[in-house]
């Protein structure tokens, strides 16, 4: 029998089937209140790997070989099941089309995380310059264990940029790639942050970026892992 709320030490060995969905007609009416709204799904993970989730409150925890996620969903009204073996259900009552959105927002919150303890995600970003070299360099900072991304020489300025990596995101300059940045992580969140943000640092201001094209942009995403 499905239990609603929580969820605790629910395994999903091995490949397990795509994703299965199940969602009831949305109401065009506003007037008119629309049932509950039923999702399943089943993760897909690595051959030979076990994936421990627990849902308790609202809040996720995933473990796997990289590593252990905790997110805090508490903000969303939707309850959590566990119908079946290596099944988790996401409900929500009497939604509205917005309401019913976060459906797939909290499946690919809890995919995601998945797939970040066991594969993992990587970003690579590339220097764009015309005529002034982009220096980078990366540092670990010894009081809050951060990593930490230094550019100078950014279009001829002679500013220092600094951005500080979010927790549990790795930075390294590619070794087989020139001017080449490679950022690594269990969490997409955090290191899709961290590279929108060493974009965005470089963002050249005052002049035509049809024409100014400087900056360091990312070039490839995909996961540590490859399956």
């Amino acid at each position: 029998m499905a239990t609603r709320g929580n969820i605790s030490n629910l395994l999903l060995p091995q490949t397990l089937r795509p994703v299965l969905v199940n969602f009831l007609p949305v109401y065009r009416n506003r007037n008119e209140q629309a049932p509950r709204r039923h999702e399943e799904f089943f993760a897909d993970i690595l051959p030979r790997i076990t994936v421990k989730v627990g849902i308790k409150t609202r809040i996720v925890t995933v473990e796997g070989p990289r590593g252990k996620l905790v997110k805090n969903l508490g903000h969303l009204a939707v309850n959590f099941g566990h119908p079946s073996k290596n099944t988790i259900s996401i409900e929500i009552h009497h939604g509205n089309r917005k309401n019913v959105a976060t459906l797939r927002t909290v499946k690919s919150i809890i995919n995601n995380m998945i797939t970040g303890v066991t594969k993992g995600f990587k970003y690579k970003m590339r220097y764009v310059y015309a005529h002034f070299p982009i220096n980078v360099n990366v540092d670990k900072s010894k009081e809050t264990g951060l990593w930490e991304v230094e550019i100078r020489n950014f279009i001829g300025e002679k500013i220092v940029r600094r951005v500080v990596m979010a927790e549990g995101v790795d930075v390294a300059i590619s070794t087989a790639q020139k001017d080449e940045l490679v950022l690594s992580g269990n969490s997409l969140e955090n290191v899709s942050q961290s590279a929108a943000d060493i974009q965005q640092i470089c963002k050249v201001r005052n002049k035509d970026i049809r024409k100014f094209l400087d900056g360091l942009y990312v070039s490839e995403k995909g996961n540590v892992v490859e399956a």
